[in-house]
């Protein structure tokens, strides 16, 4: 089962389309990133914008950084610090809108990961590792009941890492711990106490200009690790720190509670010089350079009850639950001066020059709460229907210190998904399903009204195939819509309207195989066409192009 499921149902008689990437794939892999762990989910596109430290993911064909969750519950309204992978069990991939479950979320769907927790087994892990690009880490994983049961328990991991980069004078310095306690409540209680601290020190790595790099250019090729920033620009520097519990409860009449919470505090600070095109000559790169600030403060909360019940033949597991989350963050942005490099022969050390006065300086503060019912009914021995329905209101308040404005966008909406599964026998199980998403516009259009919330929509026909206890195979096709997309707009200059549309069609196929002998497979391939179908009426119009990032063929 899928904890993203919010259920104990198995993955193959779940009529949507989920992938678990298991601990021991990632550490067969020896993934290091996220996006080590996405590159073996179809239909996802991880680390768009190169190696910057963030967690940057596409899914199908639409941007969802910052649809990351750990534990089910959101990390943040945006994304800024890279997650730990060390400290994960398992990587979960929702894929379509998923607003039903997770309230406003980007219709390509979402990822959560699922934390290491504490074990009734004693477990003595460490390691210590070398690789290319100059990597050291050294980890360790230690696990240890703390009762006869196993019930109370403490599990402690944690990792340090320095790695250099194929990018000249590009590094990353990591640094882990992450304690959790479980205590013994009784026996119809699980109760686990989970926190973190990670920091992280590096520089980013800014890929290098399209001539040259990608496409010829009459200068010749240019070195791919050639670093067009300057050596002596400060790292970005990074740290979070989390504290949460979860508690699941079983009651005598047959509902089940489950209730989790968190904080998470967060500070970023960078320098980056960022890539800005070539000049007419195709040797001189022009340059940007920007002083980030970022501080940060979530705290986020899912509560829900279930419960199997009957209603004459059909068998009921109805789930109702309330989330809630705010999250509170500031950001002052330098925009610098920097001079030109040359790519062919580059020579370091140009003056880098800031304003005494931020070019941004605000406060942003966003607070959502939902609804949500679900009843996954079994009406004969063969057929299942999931219907749901949900109610969101959100909030956002942004503060602008430079010019002393505050502006204000409320949002609500119901959204819902339905799906019809079938059980063919043999483990066959076709299904088709639909389901809607939500969320909310930031600002205002030229004549200050605040922009109508994304929409989205997404309509899919798939079949799961379970051959073997060992053996899966599924295969699923979607019609995916994003509605009410910000684009410019054709007529204020420098304004924004709320009437784009983008449009994704794909194909994903999927397989998982024991195959014996300690030899196992985990492999996918993707069709994804992924283009804008409503450009706001722009005088170039961009109807049909594909969107940025999303590759038609795909597979691992």
């Amino acid at each position: 089962p899928a904890q993203s499921d919010k259920s104990d149902t198995p993955l193959a008689q779940t009529p949507f389309s989920i992938t678990v990437v298991p601990r021991a794939l990632l550490d067969s892999q020896q993934a290091q990133t996220l996006a080590d762990a996405l590159h073996n989910v179809s239909g996802v596109v991880a680390n768009t914008y190169g190696r910057r430290g963030w967690d940057d993911l596409i899914i199908r064909g639409q941007t969802a950084s910052d649809s990351l969750f750990v534990d089910g519950l959101r990390t943040a309204s945006n994304n800024r610090v890279a997650e730990q992978l060390f400290g994960m069990q398992q990587v979960e991939v929702l894929k379509g809108p998923a607003s039903l479950l997770y309230g406003q979320v980007l219709p390509g769907g979402l990822v959560n990961l699922v934390s290491k927790r504490p074990e009734a087994t004693p477990l003595r892990r460490a390691e210590l590792g070398v690789g290319s690009d100059g990597l050291q880490q050294g980890s360790f994983d230690l696990n240890q009941p703390l009762s006869a049961n196993g019930k109370t328990a403490l599990r402690l991991n944690g990792l340090a890492m320095n790695a250099d980069d194929p990018t000249d004078h590009v590094y990353f310095r990591s640094r882990w711990i992450a304690p959790a306690l479980s205590l013994d409540l009784g026996e119809r209680t699980d109760f686990v106490l989970l926190t973190s601290y990670q920091e992280r020190d590096y520089i980013r790595q800014q890929g290098l200009p399209w001539e040259g790099s990608a496409e010829a250019n009459p200068n010749g090729k240019i070195d791919r690790s050639l670093f067009t920033g300057e050596p002596s620009q400060p790292p970005y520097h990074s740290h979070q720190s989390r504290i949460g519990y979860v508690l699941d409860h079983r009651f005598d009449n047959g509902w089940t509670l489950h209730h989790a919470a968190r904080w998470q505090e967060f500070g970023l600070d960078g320098f980056i010089i960022a890539n800005n095109g070539l000049a007419a000559d195709l040797r001189t790169l022009r340059r940007t350079a920007t002083d980030q600030h970022y501080d940060g403060r979530t705290w986020v909360q899912d509560t829900y009850l279930q419960r199997g019940f009957a209603t004459g033949a059909w068998q009921h597991t109805l789930t109702a639950g309330v989330d809630a989350f705010k999250t509170w963050e500031w950001n002052v942005q330098s925009t610098c001066r920097v001079g030109t490099l040359d790519v062919y022969a580059p020579v370091y050390g140009g003056a880098v020059t800031c304003p005494a006065t931020p070019s941004r300086d605000n406060l942003s503060v966003v607070t959502s709460g939902g609804l949500y019912l679900r009843d996954r009914i079994q009406f004969t021995p063969d057929w299942q229907l999931l219907l749901g329905v949900r109610h969101d209101r959100s909030r956002n308040l942004s503060e602008d210190y430079l010019t002393g404005t505050n502006t204000r966008n409320d949002a609500s909406a119901t959204t819902g998904s339905a799906a019809l599964m079938f059980d063919a026998g043999g483990g066959l199980h076709p299904y088709a399903s639909v389901a809607t998403s939500f969320y909310p516009n930031v600002g205002t259009d030229a004549q200050g009204a605040q922009f109508d919330p994304e929409h989205g929509r997404q309509v899919e026909l798939g079949v799961k195939m379970e051959l073997d206890a060992g053996t899966s195979l599924s295969v699923a096709l979607y019609d995916l819509r994003r509605r009410n997309v910000l684009q410019t707009d054709p007529v204020n200059d420098g304004y924004s309207i709320a009437v784009g549309e983008q449009r994704s069609r794909g194909l994903e196929l999927n397989a998982a195989a024991d195959l014996g002998s300690g030899v196992s497979l985990f492999a996918g391939y993707a069709y994804t066409d992924a283009v804008v179908t409503d450009d706001g009426g722009q005088s170039v119009t961009t109807v049909g192009d594909r969107l940025y990032n999303v590759p038609k063929h795909s597979g691992s």
